[in-house]
């Protein structure tokens, strides 16, 4: 493959880009690898291969500031990936590595990037643990994926403390302000909803930042090292600059429109006006200055320091670009609203699949609570049925146990501290089989679906009588992590600022993005005459579909994985633990295996990988899809033994995750 690379400014040795080549072999994958400048020469690194290659170049065109190079590499890449371009796996089948699978013993680190991978082994190398390498990991996602995460938004962490047992999680959940009231999404003079597009690019869809201090209170609670610590990684990654990628440039092409109302964006993502090609280098010196206050003054600067005015100011009074007349509808926070910021710890979701013991978040994320209904069905219906195990019936199956499992999540949940949650009924293994009666192996269901009653009082099948009713859309974007150490700690950690890019809006010489989570909340009631539970409300926390999940094997870790997605996020995760569990894939195959997302929808979104292989078949059984080119973007670990794990990414997806581990073996 011939792939340009911009040499500018090149005084070597260090790193100036990224090639990017299709990787042989009977599972063909897009791949990077690192090109380090050297005078005149330029080293082409595999990732996860101890193998490189040389590439001599004149001294005219390293004298050249903005000269373009032209590497022609697919003899090399041939040659390199011989040796490392598959690694093989405990089932016997072989994954393309591409830096997205490893396997080890000391501790590991999944993320979607491998500039935050690597800032989450560093740490775990100066003796950190697996949350100071997850607060590390994602310090450094918020320089390199800042239109997936970052302190402007908020995320949920999942944690299995080794040395308890216990699973603990954190709900670093964004809240609306004070002043917001269930209509402040609906146009005044109209009384309809706001368009999406006009609310996500605005004041009015910040939500009060939570990533700051989630990170600060696991690091108090549970860490070995210090903010400051943990920040070291992505304060010197916002300093030198990280080349832009084919997936970073496309996401700042899509979203070029929006973030060109607003100076501070336009300054940051868009240098000369437009997006950075592929192969330059972004550097982002505001966003390192803003840690560096962080690591030194502590997370107090965040909320009631000078920072918290300058959000309030930024969200009240959107930084347009002179002379743009966009309706950048003003925010309704207050710096009391910030400085009254709190993470709460809350119990995880606990259900029981087979043998094992499933913990992820609870409300106001419905993650857990979906991903545990579903899996409750499941568990049913493999009792019921032997040919569970055929994929095309286990597909089936969970594709209905998803359908219905929205109904209910759509009816039930939303924040636990402001409308009345069913928690312990939607995760009843009784409840669960009055809706797992519902589902027919050889006819899908019509959507939208009845909510079931999770009231307590279970009877043979009820036919449902609820409203039937749609969701409300959700953003796509958000990032996932897993990590873990040689204590036994694990993490599963995902975070986000909602849609790609957040709302668009940077605080002005702080270098990063504000979320847009309030457009997580309905925009108008959806349930009929029965209460939403997730409209707008004076500091509720919008609902969300976040499912970071931990599975333990007789009280030892055996599982923990995420995805980002939006509402896809909760049926990645499902089919990833279907595939892991009942299908007899290793978590790096349930990562790679084609997806589809049913979510109480009259059709059912399909990666065209799985159409290829599963849609007639499941056709016949009365499906029904539509086509996405890719489905979320998970990270996940499995332990092989106590001391051993395979630590898994995308290999595509998103252009490909990067998996690190401490000491690798084979």
């Amino acid at each position: 493959m011939v792939r340009e690379l911009d040499l500018t400014d090149v005084v070597g040795p260090r790193e100036v880009g990224l090639v990017e080549f299709t990787a042989p072999g009977p599972h063909p994958s897009r791949r990077d690898c690192s090109c380090m400048a050297y005078g005149a020469s330029f080293i082409l690194q595999l990732p996860g291969s101890a193998h490189s290659a040389t590439l001599e170049f004149g001294q005219a065109i390293v004298r050249t500031l903005r000269a373009i190079a032209v590497l022609v590499i697919a003899g090399i890449v041939a040659a390199l990936t011989t040796a490392s371009s598959a690694v093989a796996l405990p089932s016997g089948e072989a994954v393309p590595s591409g830096g997205a699978v490893a396997i080890g013993v000391g501790g590991a680190v999944a993320t979607s990037d491998a500039e935050a991978s690597r800032a989450g082994l560093e740490v775990l190398r100066e003796g950190g643990n697996a949350v100071d390498a997850a607060v590390s990991a994602a310090a450094t996602l918020g320089v390199t994926e800042p239109y997936s995460s970052g302190i402007g938004g908020g995320g949920f962490l999942v944690y299995f403390q080794a040395s308890t047992g216990r699973v603990l999680t954190l709900d670093g959940r964004e809240t609306a302000p004070q002043a917001m009231r269930a209509a402040a999404f609906l146009d005044p003079a109209s009384g309809q909803p706001v368009p999406f597009s006009e609310a996500v690019t605005s004041g009015l869809a910040v939500g009060v930042p939570a990533t700051p201090a989630l990170w600060a209170l696991a690091l108090h609670r549970w860490g070995r090292l210090s903010l400051a610590q943990a920040l070291a990684p992505a304060i010197r990654v916002a300093d030198r600059g990280f080349p832009v990628n084919a997936t970073f440039a496309q996401e700042t092409a899509d979203n070029a429109a929006r973030f060109a109302h607003f100076s501070s964006t336009s300054a940051l993502f868009l240098p000369g006006g437009r997006p950075p090609v592929v192969g330059a280098t972004l550097r982002n010196p505001d966003l390192a200055q803003t840690y560096r206050q962080i690591a030194r003054h502590g997370v107090d600067w965040f909320y009631r320091g000078p920072l918290a005015a300058e959000i309030v100011q930024t969200v009240r009074h959107p930084p347009l670009v002179a002379g743009d007349h966009y309706n950048a509808r003003s925010g309704l926070m207050t710096s009391s609203d910030v400085n009254a910021y709190r993470v709460i710890p809350r119990d995880p979701t606990h259900m029981q699949y087979q043998d094992l013991d499933v913990y992820s978040m609870g409300p106001p994320s419905s993650g857990g609570t979906t991903v545990g209904e579903a899996l409750n069905m499941l568990n049913i219906l493999s009792q019921l049925s032997p040919s569970a195990a055929d994929p095309v019936a286990a597909l089936q199956d969970y594709l209905e146990a998803s359908r219905l499992a929205f109904a209910d999540r759509d009816r039930y949940v939303g924040d636990p501290d402001q409308v009345p949650v069913p928690l312990a009924q939607l995760l009843s293994p009784d409840f669960a089989k009055t809706r797992a009666c519902l589902i027919e192996a050889q006819h899908a269901a019509s959507s939208p679906v009845p909510p079931g009653d999770p009231d307590g009082d279970y009877h043979g099948c009820p036919a449902p009588s609820g409203p039937a009713t749609r969701q409300p859309g959700e953003g796509p974007n958000t990032t996932s992590l897993v990590t873990s150490d040689q204590w036994g700690n694990v993490v599963a950690y995902t975070l986000t600022i909602e849609q790609t890019g957040g709302s668009g809006i940077v605080v002005p010489g702080r270098g990063f993005l504000l979320n847009n989570e309030l457009t997580d909340f309905t925009f108008a009631p959806t349930q009929g005459a029965a209460p939403d539970p997730n409209l707008p409300a004076p500091g509720k926390r919008p609902r969300s579909s976040m499912a970071p999940t931990i599975i333990l094997r007789h009280k030892k870790p055996l599982l923990a994985v995420g995805s980002p997605g939006g509402a896809t996020i909760i049926t990645t995760v499902l089919q990833i633990l279907v595939n892991r569990l009942n299908l007899g894939m290793n978590v790096a195959e349930a990562i790679a295996a084609p997806r589809a997302s049913q979510r109480n929808t009259v059709t059912t979104e399909a990666e065209p990988a799985f159409l290829n292989r599963y849609a007639l078949a499941l056709q016949a059984r009365g499906q029904r899809f539509t086509t996405t080119p890719e489905i979320g973007a998970a990270t996940g670990l499995e332990f092989l033994n106590p001391a051993k794990v395979l630590a898994a990414a995308e290999p595509v997806r998103r252009g490909g995750g990067t998996a690190l581990v401490m000491r690798p073996t084979h």
